[in-house]
């Protein structure tokens, strides 16, 4: 009886909106970070949890992956549906209308919406990390967590105190030289950072960042379309002063391994992380999908190709001029927040707000199922300055993605 009445209110929201559904803000806390203060929360908010639940510098879309953070609530991380008054999460809506939601395939397969994406915001960089692959995740019945990055113009105002970021190895580094860093774990800062590089970061571009490979994310907001799990692993003891528990690098490593050294530097992907040609074979910059200066509109490309030869998630950044109108086709599903303007998406009128309270809800984000993204949707500009919103998708999405590093064909082209 209880999932019949959802999906009868599943049922209503999904009519109501002809296919699109309103989402709340969905905010998540970390406790080892410091927040960036530039995701539109008050700053009277920023710690609405409390300091022992640490700092907010993260919003989910579109989430039916719980956040894996101690202490939290178990609907931490999910996404609500809001409709005439009703709430319920994104997650169960999905569970009952998961063919006409996320496409018959994907619901076959992985019985869920297995993706999702957040916006990631904090002061200074973030300690050297990794995310463990499908294999070793499926260890404590997890899953793994490749991920990428674009940068939002409109959110990176500032580029806070560190817009650098530090991917993988050097090349030529070798495992007697990380194992020694793990060794040293609590004398100080342990000088991983020594033996990788740091890439400047720039609003407009992004990475893809397979599972497995080390990163120390810097401080620009961020746009992260990722699968939908939230393992991790620090391989940093210090960052900025701070000292970074043992037990956040051995968070999701089986129990036996968790003193093992051996262990911990072979769940990195060696050859990924000591690539020569890392940011050829890993960094983005948009690719014009669809549009043009006289249709007033472009669709682009700013998450895309493939992470071990599998098409994971993707994601487009669509600007519709003022008094323009955009309509468009997608083969699949999408998660959508608005980072700039206001317009209608199909029936649902919605805005980018200055300033958000912690349990407000807003207009600037929704979810577009399957069934309606493949009729086409209607975004219309009704104010005075660009409609710009971000919109991601699941696995095998597209027929037509691009390849990392196709931008540079397009540039020469």
């Amino acid at each position: 009886m209880a999932d019949e009445k959802l999906a009868a209110r599943a049922r209503a929201a999904l009519d109501a909106g002809e296919g699109i559904l309103r989402l709340a803000p969905t905010w998540v806390p970390r406790s080892f970070l410091m927040p960036g203060a530039r995701l539109k929360l008050s700053r009277d908010d920023l710690y609405a949890l409390g300091t022992h639940r640490g700092g907010i510098d993260e919003r989910w879309f579109s989430s039916t992956t719980p956040a894996a953070n101690e202490g939290a609530p178990p609907d931490e991380g999910l996404s609500y549906v809001v409709h005439d008054g009703d709430r319920f999460t994104l997650r169960d809506a999905i569970a009952q209308h998961g063919a006409e939601m996320i496409g018959k395939p994907m619901f076959d397969t992985y019985k869920r919406w297995p993706v999702y994406s957040k916006f990631f915001d904090n002061l200074g960089p973030i300690p050297h990390h990794m995310h463990q692959n499908a294999e070793q995740a499926a260890k404590l019945g997890l899953e793994g967590k490749p991920e990428s990055y674009y940068f939002p113009p409109q959110l990176n105002w500032t580029g806070n105190n560190f817009p650098y970021t530090f991917f993988g190895l050097e090349p030529g580094t070798s495992k007697d030289q990380l194992r020694t860093c793990l060794e040293r774990w609590n004398l100080g800062d342990n000088g991983i950072l020594d033996l990788s590089k740091a890439y400047r970061l720039k609003p407009g571009t992004g990475w893809l960042v397979p599972p497995c490979v080390l990163h120390a994310p810097g401080s620009l907001v961020t746009y992260e379309p990722q699968w939908g799990s939230d393992v991790f692993g620090m391989y940093q003891s210090m960052v900025e002063g701070r000292r970074v528990p043992w037990e956040l690098l051995v968070k999701d490593v089986p129990k036996e391994h968790h003193q093992d050294i051996d262990y911990l530097v072979e769940q990195l992907d060696w050859e990924k992380n000591v690539d020569p040609e890392f940011k050829k074979n890993n960094y983005l910059e948009p690719i014009v999908r669809s549009g043009g200066a006289s249709e007033g509109f472009f669709d682009r490309w700013i998450v895309y190709g493939r992470v071990n030869g599998k098409q994971l998630f993707s994601a487009c950044e669509l600007t519709v001029e003022p008094g323009r109108t955009a309509t468009i086709k997608d083969p699949g599903a999408y998660g959508l927040i608005v980072t700039q303007g206001n317009g209608t998406i199909g029936k649902l009128a919605v805005d980018s707000p200055n300033f958000i309270r912690y349990g407000e809800v807003t207009q600037d984000e929704v979810f577009v199922t399957a069934k309606r993204a493949g009729e086409g949707v209607e975004f219309k500009n009704t104010g005075p300055e660009p409609f710009v919103s971000l919109r991601y998708f699941g696995p095998d999405a597209h027929p037509d993605l691009p390849a990392v590093g196709d931008h540079m064909k397009v540039k020469k082209g």
